[in-house]
């Protein structure tokens, strides 16, 4: 009997899936278990296994294409099975688990003869509102598009990210300069679905000129002489369009501090004792901080600002195959011991292809840390919708001076980005000022170390 590979969810916020590689091919066996090919999202690469043992009978779907979740991957049966009735049969709206199974389809699933035009399937109705991915919904309340009026491209009909920038290209109004530029040279939008003139309209500076096909790249590279073009893996390509959305879709600034760590690092010696990293150590007091300060724990979407009461710390990881920003799930409530164990299995699972999709979705505020690569100071981008990140660099010695005169003391430069469209400059100010001053006055007390062991 014949059995259908779906491509099943991964996590609630992945709306499709690039196949990377077919492991197996078709006409060739496979056992329950085993990986039938590798996927990717714009967080992590998984494998999608077979349910069953046999031979893949078909595949729907070619290596370098992004597919929906829920659709058909594949069929597995035995050699010379008819799948005929498969070929026929459409994929429902939804479907109850990675795979079906048909043991005797009916007449309807039977193949219609060769002559017959199958006519196409009129989408189904849908309510306004419904059918919409939180993604879309996000983008389309920034960009003040009605998408329970639009069709989706996505399964069952369903209103997905790109069909919200394809209507925003569409419809943004230009500015008269930039239309008459393009009426005399061409060009194309340098950040799709906006502009940066009053409300989203396209000004002439948005528009990026048409390539001069008077001088090719290959001649003016080979000007500068010889190079080498490296192709951008598809994570590359997703961190690249989130961060180019990162800046264009919010108002970001950054302010800069730095805490006196002589306490902390004091602190750290006699923790690390007990499995405490450094790294965790500074994830637990922003955690604490994070909790009295609901403004920066939040996300704004748009036309509101949603506050969080538990703390969910995203931290960012660097990877073979780019940047993951893994989430500690109610870092707030845990101790010492049990923040540096997550972060230590999540950064392991990241850099090891291991990640689920959950675990890089849901967080609340992030944390990077270049500390230890030597940078001294940078401008992390925010993680939208997050309203807030915190970069963390190389703790160095500064001149401070005291009442016994000038004396140098090991500091820690932090630099916080927030959008200016949820956070003004004063409350994020004094969120720094109280991590800075946590930092600072850290000191382990027997009653926390109590509490800490006690969470153990």
């Amino acid at each position: 009997m014949v059995s259908e590979v779906i491509l099943p969810r991964q996590g609630q916020s992945v709306e499709t899936c690039l196949i990377l590689e077919w492991k197996v091919r078709v006409g060739e066996k496979v056992r329950q278990g085993e990986s039938l090919c590798e996927v990717e999202t714009d967080k992590a690469v998984f494998d999608i296994e077979a349910p069953r043992d046999g031979t893949l009978l078909k595949v729907y779907h070619q290596e370098g294409e992004d597919v929906p979740v829920l659709s058909r991957l594949a069929l597995l049966g035995e050699p010379g099975e008819d799948i005929a009735a498969w070929e026929q049969a459409a994929l429902p709206e939804s479907a109850a688990g990675p795979t079906r199974t048909a043991t005797q389809p009916g007449p309807a699933a039977q193949p219609a003869p060769a002559d017959a035009t199958l006519p196409a399937p009129a989408p189904a109705p849908r309510v306004p509102g419904a059918g919409i991915s939180p993604r879309a919904r996000r983008l389309a309340a920034r960009l003040g598009i009605d998408a329970a009026a639009l069709a989706g491209s996505g399964p069952g009909g369903r209103v997905i990210e790109r069909d919200i920038r394809r209507r925003a290209a569409e419809t943004q109004p230009l500015t008269p300069a930039a239309r008459a530029r393009l009426s005399a040279s061409g060009g194309t939008l340098t950040t799709p679905g906006r502009g940066g003139g009053l409300g989203g309209r396209v000004r002439a500076e948005d528009l990026r000129p048409q390539p001069d096909k008077a001088r090719p790249e290959t001649q003016m590279a080979a000007a500068a002489g010889p190079f080498t073009d490296l192709p951008l893996n598809p994570t590359r390509r997703r961190i690249a369009a989130r961060l180019l959305e990162s800046l264009h879709d919010s108002a970001q600034y950054t302010l800069h501090s730095s805490a006196d760590a002589e306490r902390l690092l004091s602190a750290g010696e006699e923790l690390r004792q007990k499995g405490v990293t450094f790294n965790g150590l500074l994830l637990y007091i922003i955690s604490r901080v994070l909790s009295e300060f609901p403004d920066l724990n939040s996300h704004f979407l748009g036309d509101r600002i949603r506050c969080f009461t538990r703390v969910h710390l995203g931290f960012a990881v660097d990877t073979d195959r780019g940047l993951l920003v893994p989430v500690i799930r109610d870092a707030g409530n845990l101790s010492f011991e049990q923040l540096s164990r997550e972060s230590g299995r999540l950064a392991a699972a990241c850099r090891e292809n291991r990640v689920k999709p959950d675990e890089l979705s849901g967080g609340t505020f992030t944390v990077s840390n270049l500390g230890g690569l030597g940078v001294e100071s940078f401008t992390p981008l925010l993680n939208p919708p997050q309203v807030g990140i915190l970069g963390l660099g190389k703790i160095g010695l500064v001149p401070m001076q005291g009442s016994e005169g000038v004396r140098f003391v090991r500091r820690l430069p932090l630099c916080l980005t927030v959008d200016h469209q949820a956070v003004d400059g004063a409350p994020a100010a004094r969120f720094l000022q109280a991590v800075c001053g946590a930092i600072a006055a850290f000191t382990p007390t027997p009653m926390e170390k109590q509490k800490n062991e006690e969470r153990v």
